[in-house]
Parts: structure tokens; C-alpha cells; sequence
């Protein structure tokens, strides 16, 4: 709790050094544009994010019914919608990934399967996230979308490296069994070591029937190439839903931008965005939105854009992934 009450301070400080700095100049003209926003392209912007989010619950639902035949389509997507809030309020998004695991575990599933069905969610979010900006590091290279910048450029590649290993890593998670065992082994020999653990023997017999059943999950979870290639397009098709939602901002401003341009852009953005070890990736998103599409609109339009952007695709999420949590006795 005290955690979170810390995150939410760090949020809202450095929400509001952006918006002031975003805002210091040219107010009065800024405002002007954000009133004068064509209510029908930010209501598509929405629609997006809400594809997205819905398309991501599907992913869970594909992974977690392949184990409990009782999940449910409803189970998934509630799941989904409340997770925008770990995600959220955690650095890296980390809070996420153990709330679904908790979810999963008393939707039915044994920690095991949860944990399993977590980790396939996650490698195929990666491996979209990974193709995404691998075809938009290639498409910069061939038409040179962006005037070279050794920092941003050095940025992008580090952002790119980081999440093809985390997908090496992971695999190497769902199927090494020796490899899983030495880690939690390992991990809880140091712990007990140190003193933080009791009972070392018994966390040993514990950990050991956990891997079983979390390696056997594996096997019965990725064996399914057909429900592997579903799960990885959906959130491709999520991914590049969420790299439109500037295209639609810009267009309710009245400002038109190649939409392959714009999911280009908005790939090289996530890479940097994904290094940011602060909740929401709050600061170095702002930084690389603004870094990148100046190449394509300046002005005050462009903080703006910015600013709506990011109440769409991560304050919108706080808010309604709060709400359902509160009020929605299903998503507890």
C-alpha cells in the first residue's frame, strides 16, 4: 500500500512538471486547440484503446481456457481491463503480471497454470511488441523516416535489444525445466541463508511439485501452434490498433499524417518507453512522443496531441481499471 500511495505521488508529480512545461507557452492558444478537437476522432481514440484492451482479454481467455475449461471470455476481458491499473502504477508495468496471476489462481487455475498462462500472454505481447518495432526499424533504415539522432537512435536500438531478450528469457522460463530449478533453488538457498526464509527444506519440496506442474502447463499451452499464432496476431493487431490512436488525435485537429508513418513512429516511441523504470513509463514516453512526431507536426498542436495521447492510453486506463475493480464484484 505504501508502495502505491509513493507511486501515485511520483505519477502525479511528474504529470504535472510535463503539463506545465507542455502548457507554459502559448497557453491561451493551446487551450483554444484543445477545445476545438473534432469529438468524433477522440471518441475513435477511445474506441482503439478499448479494442485493445478487449482484443489483450481475448489473449488471456485463448491461454487460460486451454487449462480450465471454465474460464470464461467475461473473465478474461474484466481481467484485462483491471490490470491497466497494476500496470499502471507499477514501474515497468510489473504490478500487473502477479494481480493476474492472483486473478487467474482464484478464477481456478492452480498458480502453476497461472503463472504459465501469464508468461504465454507475455511472450506473445513481446514477440508483437519485438515484430512491431523490428519492421519499423527496418522501414526507417530503407526510407529514412527520421533524420539520424545518435541519442534517440541509440535509445531505440537498446529498447529493441532489451525486449528481444526478454523473450529469449522467457522461453527459456516456460521450457527449462533444470533452468527453473537452479533459480528457485538458488534463490531460495540465498533467502534462507540470509534469514528472510524459514523452513528451507519445505520451500525446496514446495518449489520442486511448483516447476512440475509450471513445466507441464508449458508443454500443453505451447504444443497448441495454431492457439500460439492466435494469441501473438491478436496482440499485433491490438499493438497497431494502440499505434493509431495519434492518427486519430492528429486528425481531430484537422491534421493529416500517413497512418504506416504514424505506427512506425509510435513503435519507436514504445521501445524508448519500455526502458523507463517509473510508473507508466511517466516522463520518458512524453520525451520520445514528442521527440519523434516533431518531425512531422510542430507547434502547439503537437503538446496537445501529446497531452490527449496520453490521457487516452494511460490515464483513461487508471481510471476505468480503478472503477471496475471497486465496483464490479466479478473483477475482485
Amino acid at each position: 500500500m505504501k508502495n502505491n500511495k509513493r507511486n501515485f505521488i511520483i505519477i502525479f508529480v511528474i504529470t504535472a512538471i510535463i503539463l506545465y512545461f507542455a502548457l507554459k507557452d502559448n497557453f491561451a492558444e493551446k487551450i483554444k486547440y484543445l477545445l476545438s478537437f473534432d469529438i468524433k476522432w477522440l471518441g475513435l481514440a477511445f474506441v482503439l484503446i478499448l479494442a485493445y484492451w478487449f482484443l489483450k482479454g481475448l489473449v488471456l481467455y485463448y491461454c487460460a481456457s486451454k487449462v480450465n475449461k471454465d474460464y470464461t471470455e467475461k473473465k478474461g476481458i474484466l481481467l484485462m481491463v483491471t490490470t491497466q491499473l497494476f500496470h499502471a502504477i507499477t514501474p515497468f508495468a510489473a504490478g500487473g503480471q502477479p494481480w493476474q496471476i492472483y486473478k487467474l489462481k482464484k478464477d481456478g487455475l492452480s498458480l502453476g497454470e497461472s503463472t504459465n498462462v501469464v508468461i504465454q500472454d507475455f511472450i506473445a505481447y513481446q514477440i508483437a511488441l519485438v515484430l512491431l518495432g523490428g519492421l519499423a526499424i527496418t522501414s526507417n533504415y530503407i526510407f529514412h523516416i527520421f533524420p539520424s539522432d545518435s541519442l534517440l537512435k541509440r535509445l531505440v536500438t537498446i529498447g529493441f535489444i532489451i525486449n528481444t531478450a526478454v523473450v529469449i528469457v522467457l522461453f527459456l522460463v516456460a521450457f527449462s525445466k533444470k533452468w527453473n530449478k537452479k533459480i528457485i533453488d538458488g534463490s531460495i538457498s540465498f533467502l534462507a541463508k540470509i534469514k528472510i526464509i524459514k523452513d528451507k527444506e519445505e520451500k525446496l519440496k514446495k518449489s520442486e511439485k511448483f516447476i512440475h506442474n509450471f513445466h507441464n502447463s508449458a508443454i500443453i499451452l505451447f504444443k497448441d501452434k495454431f492457439n500460439m499464432f492466435r494469441i501473438i496476431s491478436l496482440n499485433f493487431i491490438a499493438l497497431v490498433g494502440q499505434y493509431l490512436i495519434p492518427f486519430t488525435l492528429l486528425m481531430g485537429l484537422g491534421i493529416y499524417i500517413n497512418p504506416l508513418i504514424v505506427i512506425i513512429t509510435s513503435a519507436y516511441v514504445m521501445l524508448i518507453g519500455s526502458m523507463v523504470p517509473i510508473p507508466g513509463g511517466t516522463g520518458g514516453l512524453e520525451f520520445s512522443f514528442m521527440a519523434f512526431f516533431k518531425n512531422f507536426i510542430t507547434g502547439p498542436e503537437l503538446s496537445i496531441v501529446m497531452i490527449v495521447w496520453r490521457l487516452v492510453t494511460y490515464y483513461f486506463g487508471i481510471i476505468v481499471g480503478g472503477l471496475t475493480l471497486n465496483f464490479n464484484k466479478e473483477a475482485k
